[in-house]
């Protein structure tokens, strides 16, 4: 997978915010394993994988319905956005 920035959490957050809470994480992992294969066909053939995109967390998220980004004021989205870390720092 490419690095991750923000942006790459904050769709990947996004798209989890839309999504019912107990299905959340399976998702969560799914997108980075979407990555994850994404990157590794973007390396091998050097172009983007049809279905995820570049590698990028972004890309594999953005092929999913995005909520509207709303403040870190909002508690679901606060979950949403640690949650996405969470499972990040558990692939490391």
């Amino acid at each position: 997978m490419r690095p991750v920035l923000y942006g790459d959490v904050s769709s990947a957050a996004r798209v989890l915010l839309g999504t019912a809470p107990d299905l959340r994480e399976s998702l969560c992992r799914q997108m980075i394993g979407e990555a994850i294969a994404a990157d590794r066909h973007r390396r091998h053939y050097r172009k983007p994988h049809p279905r995820w995109g570049n590698g990028s967390l972004m890309s594999a998220a953005r092929r999913r319905r995005l909520s509207a980004e709303p403040g870190f004021d909002d508690p679901e989205y606060g979950a949403c956005f640690e949650l996405v870390l969470r499972c990040l720092r558990q692939r490391a």
